[in-house]
């Protein structure tokens, strides 16, 4: 494929879906990500589309969302991984919310197995994707319905949030930074997340590498409120997704990394772990607020700076560095 031929391709996916990874498009023209990543800012120097970190939007993509018709087919086996991980984390009996999105109506489907559990959701596709657990009860929140992303929205899902209380609110957003923390491009849905935050001991962020470093208009979670980050592998050459891992596991974020390859091969970077569970790397990087053990080991993850801080946040805790776990937070 000449080179004006794939980045017509290119333009006319990013306009047909709002965004769309480099390695969706990569898979799609048939080509390496570095390859696309020349056409992207060749597009991006004419104005045709705007360049975020492991992908492109729309020019203005800042302010703009997406609908769920075009979310819902971007980045696809990352989000499947990172729900199949973040299902490890749910226990049998357990009261917790799911906000609105893609990757948390993939985690809702995973969540159908596990016995006893009781879901609060302002969202219409994760309660459907529940509907027909026998062994799980769904709560559903009132409110004013947003088409598009099937959410309830407003005071009467805000209110009807008051005075609930559980485990773990399980959170999805349009962009997560070290600096403002997870956010969104709507007012609205920014607002039900905050209420829904307000419910819970925890806070369990999911979001695939393509929004690490994204900005986005209304902050819905602040860096120090997010408990665990659950996310995939960032690309070997994604410097920046890196560093920004970095500064949130800085600012104690515990962060999973979903289809991390340790040295061993496993995926996960574990040596050991639960037949049946999903491969998980937790690492919490050095320098952390709070008082995280650290974990994963000089073979944790395929990315260079990942696993030296890996490594040195081992060797810190050889050197008596080790504490407890984290506990639930409370506000």
């Amino acid at each position: 494929m000449f080179a004006a031929e794939r980045r017509q391709l290119i333009l006319e996916m990013v306009r047909a879906n709002g965004a769309v990874s480099l390695r969706e498009l990569a898979r799609v023209v048939q080509t390496s990500e570095v390859t696309v990543r020349r056409d992207v800012r060749a597009l991006e120097a004419e104005g045709l589309l705007d360049r975020r970190h492991g992908g492109a939007v729309l020019p203005g993509g800042f302010t703009r969302e997406s609908g769920f018709p075009q979310k819902s087919h971007l980045a696809t086996a990352e989000k499947t991984a990172i729900a199949d991980l973040a299902a490890g984390l749910v226990e049998e009996g357990e009261a917790i919310v799911v906000g609105a999105g893609t990757t948390t109506q993939e985690l809702a489907r995973r969540l159908a197995r596990v016995p006893g559990l009781t879901v609060v959701t302002n969202s219409l596709l994760v309660a459907q994707a529940l509907a027909h657990a026998n062994r799980v009860e769904v709560v559903m929140t009132g409110g004013t319905l947003r088409g598009t992303n099937y959410a309830l929205v407003g005071s009467g899902a805000e209110q009807s949030l008051q005075g609930l209380r559980v485990s773990r609110a399980f959170l999805s957003g349009s962009g997560l930074t070290a600096e403002r923390g997870l956010s969104t491009s709507n007012m609205l849905s920014a607002s039900v997340d905050r209420a829904l935050v307000q419910a819970a001991a925890e806070v369990v962020v999911l979001a695939d590498h393509t929004k690490l470093g994204t900005d986005t208009m209304f902050q819905t979670v602040p860096t120090d409120v997010i408990t665990r980050l659950v996310t995939d592998e960032p690309p070997a050459h994604d410097d920046r997704a890196a560093t920004e891992l970095q500064a949130l596991a800085d600012q104690g974020v515990q962060i999973a990394v979903a289809g991390a390859s340790g040295g061993d091969g496993r995926q996960g970077g574990e040596t050991g772990g639960s037949p049946g569970r999903p491969p998980r790397r937790d690492v919490p990087l050095p320098g952390q607020r709070r008082n995280h053990p650290p974990q994963g080991g000089p073979g944790a993850g395929s990315h260079p700076q990942l696993r030296a801080a890996a490594l040195a946040a081992e060797q810190q805790a050889a050197a008596g560095g080790r504490v407890a776990d984290l506990a639930p937070r409370r506000r």
